[in-house]
């Protein structure tokens, strides 16, 4: 377990918490560290009336206990939310508000993930200043993806002593649409043979299944993958790197990156999440049910699945030529 030696000790409990008994990845739990750790380190700044401009990394916030939190206002939320928009660190350019409000976004979910555990899971306070907070609108734009064309393209670019591995895994990110990290995480025992067991956000598991060609694009991997220098806790790591210890998620993005720059694509463009798209887009063009395609991809939430919904407009122009009545002319209609 990560050490968080410079939180007050309601942090680390509630990080532990998360941790060990929600069972929340460690990439969720290091982002409530970061998040929660900037906006306690605000709240000293204001509340100890220091410099406006006093750096937040050398504000100490041990002093912090459950009764400092349980007096926290909906104003000092609503400043922090300010300071976050105005402060020029913090922007990631000036036409970038989407961003911003992202950012923004995400440090208000963490603050109301640490009062719902202190008013709801250990009940150590009563107020909650964050319980009628909205998220900031984020401006959500359309997920890049590649076509079919140029996803073959991509595949055929594949060469190289990795030839095997390489286009296993390209496979597996265009057929079946998990995450590098579900990628990364795979085990010989995770694979079937129609179907994988990824472990995804939250540690939650899934099977995903694949079509004859990912398959035989694992067989062909699997009859060239040699485990025998790996160490004992890499010995059944699915993908293995050069290095023989089970691939790193930098490892994946820079085989990527180089395989599209092969294919003639913009590797500036895409990358192994944008794979991801791809092939969340094909299956949805090629007819699968966005409910169905949400447990494929692993959303817990529909609303992030019907992103895709609106990226084929060739498929909704189709759908509006296809009903009969669009077709009638004024003058057919009225006579």
């Amino acid at each position: 377990m990560q050490s968080y030696a410079e939180c007050p000790q309601v942090l680390r409990d509630f990080l532990s918490y998360h941790e060990s008994i929600k069972g929340q990845s460690r990439r969720t739990v290091s982002e409530y560290h970061l998040d929660l750790r900037m906006f306690l380190r605000f709240l000293t700044l204001m509340r100890r009336e220091l410099p406006y401009n006093t750096p937040l990394d050398s504000i100490d916030i041990k002093w912090i206990d459950t009764a400092v939190l349980n007096t926290v206002t909906s104003s000092e939320i609503f400043d922090f939310l300010s300071y976050l928009t105005n402060d020029r660190q913090n922007r990631e350019g000036p036409n970038d508000a989407g961003i911003a409000a992202a950012s923004r976004a995400r440090k208000l979910s963490a603050i109301k993930a640490l009062y719902k555990y202190l008013t709801v899971s250990t009940k150590q306070i009563s107020n909650n200043p964050v319980k009628d907070i909205e998220f900031p609108k984020i401006r959500r734009s359309l997920p890049k993806y590649l076509t079919l064309e140029e996803s073959t393209a991509l595949l055929k670019a594949v060469d190289g002593p990795n030839k095997n591995r390489d286009f296993a895994i390209l496979m597996l990110f265009l057929n079946c649409g998990i995450r590098r990290s579900e990628l990364v995480g795979l085990n010989l025992t995770d694979v079937y043979e129609d179907r994988i067991r990824v472990v995804g956000k939250g540690n939650k598991e899934r099977v995903v299944f694949f079509a004859d060609g990912c398959r035989e694009a694992i067989d062909d991997y699997l009859a060239v993958r040699n485990g025998e220098k790996l160490p004992p806790e890499d010995k059944n790591a699915l993908f293995i790197s050069r290095d023989n210890r089970r691939i790193s998620v930098r490892g994946v993005q820079k085989m990527v990156d180089k395989k599209l720059l092969q294919a003639g694509l913009d590797a500036s463009r895409y990358s192994p999440h944008k794979l991801r798209h791809t092939a969340a887009t094909l299956m949805l063009k090629n007819g699968v049910d966005t409910r169905a395609l949400q447990e494929v991809l692993g959303h817990s939430n529909l609303n992030t699945t019907q992103i895709y919904t609106h990226l084929d407009n060739a498929a909704l122009h189709e759908a509006a030529m296809a009903n009969p009545i669009g077709r009638k002319t004024k003058e057919e209609i009225e006579e």
